[in-house]
C-alpha cells in the first residue's frame, strides 16, 4: 500500500478539527480551481461557438471556395464558361462535394418614392439552399429555375424594414447595364442571418433572370461555389483542383483563378483569429488566480499541520516522503475542485445552448443569442490544468524540509 497516499486521504476525508483554520483555506482553494474550470469552459464554449456561426455564415453566403474570371469585377461582367462535364469533372476531385453556378449584379429596389442599392444574386436548382432556407423568418424559400423565370425574389429583413416591404409585395427592381432594364418581382419570402455586411445588400432570384439580364448562355455564370467536405483540409482541395481549372479555362480560352472562403475574407478571419489569443489570455490568467488559491491552501494546510510533520521526521520520515503526502492532498483538492467546475461549467453551457438565455444585440455580433459548440479540446485542457496546477505545488512543498522535528513537535 501507499502509505503517503493512505495517509494524504485519511487527512483529505477526516471531519476531525472542523474549526480549524485550513478549512476555509481550502474551501476557498477547491473553489479558486472550479471557477477556473468554468472559466475555461465557458470561454472555451462561446469562442468556438461564435466562430463556428460567423464561419457558417459566411460559407452559407459564398461557399468553401469560389472560381472566377480573372478579367471580371465583383460582379462578374466577364462570365466563366463551364459545361456540364467540366462541373462533373471538378465534382470528381477529391474532397469535392458540390459545385454551383451564381452570378450577381447590382440593382436598386424602388418602393414609391423609396430607392435601395441591392445586389442580385441569381441561383438556379442545383443551387444549396440550406443556409438560406434556414434562415427564412417570413414566408418561404421558392424553388428557381435554371431556364425559367420565377419572378419571385428573397430579401433581407434589413431591407424589408428600410423600405417597408413585406412578404407577398410586389417591388420593382432596376438594373443598370447598357441602359437601364427594369423587373417587377413578388416578394416570396424574407431572411435574415444578422451578418449585416450581406443582409444589408443581398436579393435572391433565379439566374435565369440574372442570366438574360446579361445575355449569357446557360453554360457562362459569375463563378462557381464549391462546397468541400473537410473545411480543416480547405487549402489542399483548393490547390487539388488547379490543374483541372486551369484545363477547362485552356478550353474555354479564359483566365480563371481559385480562391479560399478565408482568402475571400481575410479581414473577417482575421478577426476571428484575434479571438484565439484573448482565450489564451484569459485561460493563464485564469490558471494563475486558480494556482494562487491552492498554493495559499497548501501552506496554511503545511503550517498547521507541522505538528504531524515533526512527529513523521521523528519517526524516520524523509523529506520527499512528507512532501507527497501534502501533493497528495492537494491533489484531491484540485481534482474536486475541477470535478465540481466541470459539473457547473457544462451545465451552463446546456442551458444557453437549449434556451439561448442570454442575449446578444445582432448588430454588433452578427447573433442573436450567446452561441455555444462544445469540442473535445476541454478534454486535455482539463488534464492540462490538472498536471499545471500540481505541479505549481511543488516548490511551495518544499517548505517541509525546513521545518524541524523538535520545534515542530511544540508547536500549536
Amino acid at each position: 500500500m501507499n502509505l503517503e497516499l493512505f495517509i494524504a486521504r485519511r487527512l483529505f476525508g477526516t471531519r476531525k478539527g472542523e474549526h480549524r483554520i485550513s478549512k476555509p483555506a481550502v474551501t476557498i482553494a477547491q473553489w479558486g480551481v472550479s471557477v477556473g474550470i468554468i472559466v475555461m469552459i465557458v470561454s472555451m464554449c462561446i469562442v468556438v461557438g461564435f466562430k463556428h456561426e460567423i464561419k457558417e455564415k459566411i460559407i452559407g453566403f459564398g461557399g468553401h471556395i469560389q472560381v472566377r474570371n480573372y478579367e471580371a469585377s465583383d460582379f462578374g461582367e466577364n462570365p466563366v464558361t463551364a459545361t456540364i462535364d467540366d462541373i462533373r469533372t471538378l465534382e470528381s476531385c477529391q474532397g469535392v462535394v458540390h459545385i454551383q453556378q451564381f452570378i450577381q449584379k447590382p440593382g436598386l429596389i424602388s418602393v414609391g418614392d423609396e430607392f435601395e442599392g441591392i445586389i442580385v444574386k441569381g441561383i438556379g436548382d442545383g443551387y444549396d439552399s440550406t443556409f438560406i432556407a434556414s434562415h427564412i423568418v417570413e414566408g418561404s424559400f421558392p424553388h428557381f429555375s435554371d431556364t425559367a423565370a420565377s419572378n419571385k425574389i428573397l430579401i433581407s429583413r434589413i431591407i424589408a424594414n428600410k423600405l417597408k416591404i413585406a412578404q407577398g409585395d410586389k417591388i420593382n427592381i432596376y438594373f443598370v447595364q447598357n441602359g437601364i432594364k427594369a423587373r417587377r418581382m413578388t416578394v416570396e419570402g424574407i431572411y435574415e442571418t444578422n451578418l449585416n455586411e450581406m443582409d444589408e445588400l443581398l436579393a435572391i432570384t433565379d439566374i435565369y433572370t440574372t442570366r438574360r439580364l446579361n445575355g449569357w448562355n446557360s453554360e457562362q455564370s459569375a463563378g462557381l461555389e464549391i462546397s468541400v467536405s473537410d473545411y480543416d483540409n480547405v487549402s489542399a482541395i483548393r490547390d487539388s483542383m488547379v490543374s483541372c481549372i486551369e484545363e477547362i479555362a485552356n478550353r474555354h480560352r479564359q483566365g480563371l483563378y481559385v480562391q479560399t472562403v478565408e482568402e475571400m475574407n481575410p479581414r473577417m478571419f482575421a478577426w476571428l483569429e484575434i479571438l484565439d489569443g484573448t482565450v489564451w489570455i484569459i485561460l493563464v490568467l485564469v490558471l494563475g488566480i486558480a494556482g494562487f488559491t491552492v498554493i495559499s491552501g497548501l501552506l496554511i494546510l503545511i503550517l498547521e499541520k507541522s505538528n504531524l510533520i515533526g512527529v513523521m521526521k521523528a519517526l524516520g520520515a524523509q523529506d520527499a516522503s512528507v512532501r507527497r503526502i501534502f501533493l497528495y492532498y492537494a491533489m484531491f483538492i484540485i481534482g474536486r475542485g475541477m470535478l465540481w467546475g466541470n459539473i457547473i461549467g457544462f451545465t451552463l453551457c446546456l442551458l444557453q445552448k437549449a434556451t439561448g438565455i442570454i442575449a446578444l444585440d445582432p448588430t454588433m455580433y452578427y447573433m442573436d443569442r450567446v452561441p455555444i459548440m462544445f469540442t473535445w479540446w476541454l478534454i486535455p485542457m482539463n488534464i492540462v490544468m490538472f498536471i499545471i496546477s500540481v505541479a505549481m505545488l511543488v516548490l511551495p512543498s518544499m517548505l517541509i524540509s525546513r521545518i524541524e522535528p523538535t520545534k515542530a513537535i511544540k508547536f500549536e
